[in-house]
């Protein structure tokens, strides 16, 4: 049986903000809120470089550093 929760998003202050993949990765930025998983959270970015939009898991956002 899968329980669902609903909790508030953790880190808001991350929606908006550039991040890079790794140190040498290109630049993506954090559009919004993605959902609670099982694996925690996720977020919806926007790669620039090709206009790609993507889920990508919350806890990697927040190892890659910032994109300056």
């Amino acid at each position: 049986m899968h329980r669902q929760t609903h909790s508030t998003f953790p880190h808001p202050e991350l929606i908006g903000s550039f991040r890079r993949f790794g140190p040498f990765g290109i630049a993506y930025q954090v559009v919004k809120e993605g959902h609670s998983t099982e694996k925690g959270w996720t977020v919806e970015i926007e790669v620039p470089s090709t206009g790609e939009h993507l889920e990508y898991p919350l806890g990697s956002v927040l190892e890659d550093p910032e994109a300056r």
